[in-house]
């Protein structure tokens, strides 16, 4: 359980950041500088969605992985 919840935490906090760049380079396609701007509230909820989606997944084969070897 321990590797699972690190896992999770990790893929959490490095997806959060990575998002939001994401994000932004989308909104600010057409511009010279990547500007940094949050997600709306219904951006928010889908994005965060999708992440916990993945990262319990990515934190389950993990977890399975580690045991095996």
């Amino acid at each position: 359980m321990k590797i699972f919840m690190i896992s999770f935490i990790v893929f959490i906090v490095l997806n959060t950041i990575e998002n939001v760049i994401h994000y932004s380079i989308g909104r600010t396609q057409n511009q010279q500088i990547i500007l940094i701007k949050l997600p709306s509230n219904l951006d928010w909820i889908r994005i965060i969605g999708v992440m916990l989606v993945f990262a319990v997944l990515q934190a389950t084969f993990t977890s399975v992985l580690s045991k095996g070897l």
